[in-house]
C-alpha cells in the first residue's frame, strides 16, 4: 500500500513585517490522516509536523525513525498520545535518524481523525 504523500507549507518567517501578512500568507493545511495506509512527506531537515486530534478521545501520532548510532537515536516516536482537541508538534528533525529511503519523512495516526500539517521553515525575513 502506498503511504498518503502530503506537501509541506513552504512558510517564510514573516516576523514583524506586517505588510507581509497578506491573505493566506499564513494559512497552513491539514489533511486528515489515513490510518491504514499512514504518511509521507519530502524531508529536507526544517520541517516542522503539526497533528491535531479532532477526536472526542485521545488519539496517538507514531514518526518513523532510522537506526543512527552516530547521533543515538534511541527509536521512534511511538504512540505520543493526543487528548481530545489536542495539538501537538513535532520537529524539527536532524536528516540523520529520521531520512527515509527517497528523502521521505514517515509518520502516521490512530485514526482519521488526526489531522496533519507540515510546514517547511524559512529564515526570517531581514
Amino acid at each position: 500500500m502506498a503511504r498518503q504523500s502530503h506537501t509541506a507549507n513552504v512558510l517564510t518567517a514573516l516576523g514583524t513585517k506586517g505588510s507581509s501578512y497578506t491573505a493566506g500568507a499564513a494559512d497552513l493545511t491539514m489533511t486528515a490522516a489515513d490510518a491504514a495506509n499512514y504518511e509521507e512527506v519530502a524531508f529536507t531537515g526544517a520541517e516542522i509536523l503539526i497533528a491535531h486530534n479532532t477526536d472526542s478521545g485521545a488519539q496517538t501520532v507514531t514518526i518513523t525513525s532510522i537506526a543512527d548510532d552516530d547521533h543515538g537515536r534511541t527509536g521512534d516516536i511511538t504512540a505520543y498520545s493526543l487528548g481530545a482537541g489536542e495539538y501537538g508538534v513535532f520537529g524539527p528533525f536532524d536528516l540523520d535518524g529520521w531520512r527515509q529511503s527517497g528523502g521521505l519523512l514517515y509518520f502516521a495516526a490512530s485514526d482519521a481523525t488526526v489531522k496533519f500539517g507540515v510546514v517547511t521553515i524559512t529564515r526570517l525575513g531581514k
